[in-house]
């Protein structure tokens, strides 16, 4: 056969780009999506299962402790600071603190703020009242943070109860069914009353205020009576011994104003005196007089 007669074959190739599949990049996107998803949803777990109180912690965690908008001075690497020892290397932060604290307003030779001039006493009374309400909820705040904090006080934060009264800042520790805070008929705290007290001294020696414990019991269920005879000095015992641990851990026995029993005359719940959160210890920081200047008009 001459190769003018041979066949003439055509081969054709077919070209597939990217892989086989088409290729995997798809996976890579598919699996930053589901990672993403996955951070939202925990994000939103997160933001449903913390308190308000949490978030501003975290939020003050993150906040920048100071923000400086050039790079000399303050700014730079030093903070304003000296090496020598004429100058402020160790008081860098004491500075800051003072530029930006209040002014103290001047005083007069009677050593009297000259504010006080223009200031009514019912003024300087609801101040002071103010003042001394934003310290117990600070207090407030710092004894439940350190019931989340602590495990062996995470257990018990359902037997402490903090709220403000007309009195003062009132945190009553009290009992529940299977857990109470003293045994029966005893005025000596047990274990976990102990614990408890010991939390609420920390709170106490934060402020000056001066300090009132009451013992209450509950009445005997079906008896149809408020208290029975030993209940008024079983309660009483059981304030005496709570202030015992209270002074043990640091608190000023001068400040102790009273320590009381009122039995079961004044249940926690009224509409059923038997219960067991009827009885309780009650701590009480008292709202102080305020301390007026004598004469105003200076």
């Amino acid at each position: 056969m001459s190769a003018s007669d041979r066949p003439i074959l055509i081969k054709k190739v077919k070209k597939v780009s990217g892989g086989g599949h088409h290729g995997g990049a798809w996976k890579v996107a598919y699996a930053d999506f589901v990672t993403a998803m996955m951070a939202f949803f925990l994000l939103m777990w997160l933001i449903n299962t913390t308190d308000p109180e949490q978030k501003r912690g975290i939020a003050e965690y993150f906040a920048p402790a100071s923000v400086s908008q050039t790079t000399s001075g303050s700014g730079g690497i030093l903070g304003g600071t000296a090496l020598g020892d004429a100058g402020a290397k160790g008081a860098g932060s004491v500075a800051v603190v003072q530029q930006l604290a209040p002014t103290a307003p001047p005083t007069d030779q009677a050593g009297q703020s000259q504010n006080l001039s223009g200031a009514s006493e019912q003024a300087l009374r609801d101040e002071i009242a103010k003042r001394e309400a934003a310290d117990f909820q600070t207090a407030a705040e710092s004894l439940r943070q350190a019931m989340q904090r602590m495990p062996e006080l995470a257990e018990l934060s359902k037997q402490l109860i903090i709220d403000q009264t007309p009195e003062g800042l009132r945190i009553q520790l009290v009992d529940q069914e299977g857990r109470s805070m003293f045994d029966q008929n005893s005025a000596r705290p047990n274990a976990r009353a102990q614990v408890l007290l010991r939390a609420v001294a920390g709170v106490i020696n934060r402020l000056p205020n001066r300090v009132s414990i009451t013992g209450h019991t509950s009445a005997v269920a079906g008896s149809g009576r408020a208290s029975a005879p030993g209940d008024w000095p079983l309660s009483s015992n059981r304030a005496d011994a709570s202030r015992q641990i209270l002074q043990g851990s640091g608190v000023d026995p001068d400040r102790i104003y009273s320590v009381a029993g009122k039995a079961g005359s004044d249940p926690l719940y009224p509409d059923d005196p038997s219960l067991a959160g009827n009885r309780r210890i009650a701590i009480v920081l008292l709202r102080e007089a305020p301390v007026l200047p004598s004469d105003t008009s200076l």
